[in-house]
């Protein structure tokens, strides 16, 4: 087994620190990236993946908070996609949902992960949906991408 292999297994076993190394190797690209997601596809299919959309300022994320806490009761799991402007001096996710969802970070069976759009139009960054497959390959019940 490789490095990223075990990266992979790390991540599927449980460990949330893989599981942020493992993303970040999705958001960054390249040839480990699209080898990864292969790697991961057996593991895909199972989560259930809503979409939240919306103008500025009009409770994307509340929405999003008060989804993944009645989920929680509910002891479903939850992965997050919080997809944000980029900032222009970093590069990374300039408003950080994270922060605002900061009750649920304690909470094992949510997984909150911020990404920058990177310049990319439409609202979401161009690794969302891998992502997206990387939460689902985790077994995140749901995988909500505000």
């Amino acid at each position: 087994m490789g490095p990223q292999a075990d990266l992979i297994a790390e991540a599927l076993s449980g460990s949330r620190r893989a599981l942020a190394r493992l993303i970040s190797r999705v958001e960054d690209g390249g040839e480990g990236a699209r080898a990864a997601i292969a790697a991961l596809y057996p593991y895909t299919g199972r989560s259930h993946v809503v979409g939240v959309t919306g103008a500025p300022g009009s409770g994307k994320s509340t929405l999003v908070s008060e989804l993944a806490r009645h989920l929680r009761q509910q002891e479903i799991t939850v992965g997050i996609v919080a997809v944000d402007p980029s900032s222009p001096f970093t590069g990374g996710a300039m408003l950080g949902d994270r922060v605002r969802m900061a009750d649920l970070a304690g909470d094992a069976g949510v997984f909150i992960r911020s990404m920058a759009t990177r310049g990319h139009l439409g609202g979401l960054a161009r690794a969302t949906g891998d992502v997206v497959r990387v939460l689902d390959a985790a077994g995140f019940a749901v995988v909500l991408v505000e």
